[in-house]
């Protein structure tokens, strides 16, 4: 049970209603057990196989009393008004008490509905804000198509698996207690002879669900292989159909999708075993069930179980076949649910890497300039950034420029902690990035990336994803110094228009131009801009970077450039080579250096 801590963590907000659960199961187990234990002496002494009682028990303390009771108002009845009103009592009585049991059945499940969605509510909140808290080398290391499975396919098995088998867990070991004690009472020898055969079944049961577990766990990699491919080939489709792709990633598709089907097979098989054999294993216990207390009651030695008991005791015993089937197949689901629960708990227990200082300090505004100190950064062992320093005034703009993998992107990702450094220091006003709230040091900052990131939802929306508030003139008047007012006010719904997903209803420059105005309603100190315009044409990247131009006048920004054109009146130009900076100074400085950058230069003819 030691997978399901977190489940039994969140049940303890629902004590009060745990309580009023178990209360409405027992009461629903009694008065089944009402039912049954009356049939068999009233049937006896409606058939005239025993007398008549004929004097009104003294008084009704305990459950032998409370029979006499009823058979002296059955007797009482069969003298006064006959057999035929006897059986009509006998019938009111089962059908009050099965109606009762039937009722607090269904109070329980009443009570127990809010609880199962609440603590899946919950799990799946704890999941997706831990999505959020990750750092972004987390993700570099995960499919998406797995975190999407774990999810929502993992959640789902959490729920029909796992907490529908709690449900059982709790309420049919009441049935089967219940029901024994009575068993236990009408007949200990018969008990104890049934006792010997449980374990057997238990035993017979576990055996065969042995490996669900690792299966179910098999079986969740390779669902979030299928998504993951999915998701690829929905990204890329336009590039599968120019390369005739399609046959490649088709095959590639149906071999996971054919070994993901085996896999669910075999667990069906195992988990859809759990039924039919527990009733088999049931009916073989039931028969020598019939067979010892046959023989105990054709005894009929003092003390021996009589014909009345043993009927009430096989009636007693087939209402625990039930509950022991349902127990097998619960037994089955939480093995399949407990790997479900494990791969939702990796993503959870994940490590923050990026952690919150214990006592932050909230930074409002920023005042004299970003500093790096001996940097240096590794990932997975493998070093990005070596002994960088660097300082950034505040009003200027440096530039990054170098090589692909030369360690540009990482370097400005260390600026707002998407990763933290692994020697050396960043200062933001001469004091350690690290000691500031995490929410506040990132207020700070605007990003705008190669990849213009975009939300199906409105062009409203996405330009206001910083300032939620924001009015519909703030929204317009950033759209305009980002060159995006005027695209936008040609779409048939103007600034409510959809932009589909990702984006994808705009083009190339037009998605960046919104980037931009969401940059400029957030109106950050500081701008981080990472080749925002290397994938456009001349047309688009001409509106983009005067968008840029006016989002960078009076703002600290630190620039990642591809095109030098961009970036030749940077008050500084680092060239990074390796992770390490081998050049830098303004462009002029640069270019008479005659050195690496001076190939740049060269070769994208900016001179």
């Amino acid at each position: 049970m030691k997978q399901f801590q977190r489940i039994f963590k969140y049940l303890r907000d629902y004590k009060g209603k745990i309580v009023l659960y178990f209360l409405c199961i027992l009461l629903s187990i009694v008065f089944s057990m009402v039912s049954l234990a009356m049939l068999a002496p009233f049937l006896k002494l409606l058939f005239n196989q025993e007398d008549l009682v004929t004097t009104r028990p003294e008084s009704l303390l305990s459950a032998s009393d409370l029979l006499n009771f009823l058979m002296y108002q059955i007797s009482k009845l069969i003298l006064e008004n006959g057999a035929e009103a006897a059986l009509a009592f006998i019938c009111l009585i089962i059908i009050s008490a099965i109606l009762l049991k039937n009722v607090f059945l269904y109070l329980s499940y009443r009570i127990l509905a809010p609880m199962r969605n609440g603590v899946l509510t919950r799990l799946r909140g704890d999941l997706y804000d831990k999505v959020l808290k990750l750092p972004i080398g987390y993700f570099t290391e995960q499919r998406k198509g797995d975190l999407i499975s774990r999810m929502s396919n993992d959640a789902n098995e959490v729920e029909w698996s796992v907490m529908m088998a709690l449900e059982v867990l709790i309420k049919e070991p009441l049935n089967i207690l219940f029901y024994l004690i009575g068993m236990i009472i009408l007949s200990p020898q018969l008990s104890l002879f049934l006792l010997v055969f449980l374990p057997i079944m238990a035993l017979i049961i576990g055996r065969v669900s042995r490996s669900l577990k690792k299966q179910s766990t098999e079986a969740g990699e390779k669902n979030g292989l299928v998504i993951s491919i999915l998701d690829e080939t929905l990204g890329g489709i336009r590039v599968i159909k120019a390369f005739t792709a399609e046959k490649l990633l088709g095959n590639r598709f149906h071999k996971v999708n054919e070994e993901f089907n085996h896999l669910r097979n075999k667990i069906h098989f195992r988990k859809d075993m759990a039924s039919p054999l527990s009733e088999v294993l049931g009916v073989l216990v039931l028969s020598a069930v019939l067979w010892f207390g046959g023989r105990l009651v054709l005894a009929g030695d003092a003390g021996a179980l009589t014909s009345e008991g043993f009927i009430t005791y096989i009636l007693f015993f087939t209402q625990i076949i039930n509950p022991s089937k349902s127990l097998s197949t619960a037994y089955y689901n939480t093995k399949r649910g407990s790997a479900a629960i494990e791969r939702i708990e990796e993503v959870i227990n994940a490590p923050l890497v990026v952690e919150e200082s214990a006592n932050p300090v909230t930074i409002s505004s920023f005042e004299k300039s970003i500093e790096f100190k001996n940097v240096s950064f590794a990932y997975n062992d493998v070093t990005v950034l070596t002994n960088i320093n660097l300082k950034l005034e505040k009003g200027k703009t440096i530039a990054l420029v170098g090589s692909s993998g030369s360690g540009k992107s990482t370097l400005a990702d260390l600026v707002p902690r998407f990763h933290d450094v692994t020697s050396g220091e960043i200062l933001v006003d001469g004091v350690n990035i690290k000691n500031y709230s995490l929410n506040s040091l990132r207020q700070l900052m605007g990003i705008v990336t190669q990849e213009p990131i975009l939300f199906n939802d409105s062009i409203a929306n996405n330009i206001a994803l910083s300032k939620a508030e924001a009015s519909k003139e703030e929204i317009e008047s950033a759209a305009t110094i980002a060159n995006a007012h005027a695209f936008i006010a040609k779409k048939e719904n103007g600034y409510d228009e959809n932009i589909g997903d990702r984006g994808s209803k705009l083009s190339g420059g037009e998605r960046q131009r919104v980037t931009i105005a969401r940059a400029v309603l957030k109106n950050p100190p500081i701008l981080i801009l990472d080749e925002a315009t290397s994938s456009l044409d001349t047309e688009s990247e001409r509106l983009v970077q005067d968008a840029i131009n006016h989002l960078m006048q009076d703002r600290t920004s630190l620039v990642i450039a591809h095109r030098l054109s961009t970036v030749r009146h940077a008050d500084e130009i680092l060239v990074l080579q390796k992770g390490e900076i081998v050049e830098r100074g303004t462009h002029d400085q640069l270019v008479d250096l005659n050195g690496f950058y001076r190939k740049l230069v060269d070769l994208q003819e900016v001179r």
